[in-house]
């Protein structure tokens, strides 16, 4: 994994254009709760493989289409589509909040369709300092039945965003939609400390 040390540029602070349309809870993640991970081996943009049903403690996993600097990829109307637009935003939002994130005691991956290669190349482009995991198969995103945009990017399917929290290999709690996408990590945030708090509460009584 790329690591970032206080002598490197300002990271890159991307910014949602305006007037984007909000997407609604069509219910395509609604079976997700109390699901268990599948056992299914990602290769991360750090060159390793992560199988996240068997990490212990909580994860974070946020699932997204295509970030990139190359626009001229994007299909017409792009913007048009709700909850496609937003997803360098979405990993900066995660890599402000990573710190707070790991004192919950969360690891966080971001995980997406392209390859580990392009995903290395948006790690370093982004200064984020946790890695990016490859379902360029489809392998996890058919296991667990995922939400794929309609229009495809550059001749492939690309995933709706869904953050999935879990622990233990299952999943515990989803945000779907995922709506402002610059501020995924705050609602994240609220979300696991929520599930943290009760997890804690049970163990003291």
């Amino acid at each position: 994994m790329t690591v970032h040390s206080a002598s490197d540029p300002e990271p890159p602070r991307p910014v949602l254009p305006p007037g984007l349309p909000e997407p609604v809870d069509d219910g395509a993640c609604a079976h997700l709760p109390g699901r268990p991970l599948p056992a299914i081996a990602l290769c991360g943009s750090h060159g390793e493989d992560v199988v996240l049903a068997r990490l212990p403690g909580w994860s974070v996993v946020y699932c997204y289409p295509i970030s990139g600097e190359d626009d001229s990829i994007l299909p017409d109307g792009w913007d048009l589509i709700p909850g496609a637009r937003g997803c360098s935003p979405q990993s900066c939002s995660f890599r402000d909040h990573a710190a707070e994130l790991a004192a919950l005691g969360a690891r966080v991956f971001g995980l997406a369709t392209q390859s580990p290669g392009y995903l290395a190349g948006e790690v370093a482009r982004l200064h984020l300092p946790f890695p990016l995991l490859s379902d360029e198969a489809f392998a996890f995103q058919r296991a667990l039945d995922l939400p794929l945009h309609d229009v495809p990017v550059a001749g492939r399917r690309v995933l709706r965003r869904v953050t999935l929290i879990c622990a233990g290999g299952v999943i515990r709690d989803v945000h779907y939609p995922v709506f402002p996408p610059d501020r995924a990590a705050e609602a994240t945030l609220a979300r696991l400390g929520s599930l943290v708090r009760g997890e804690e509460g049970r163990t003291i009584t």
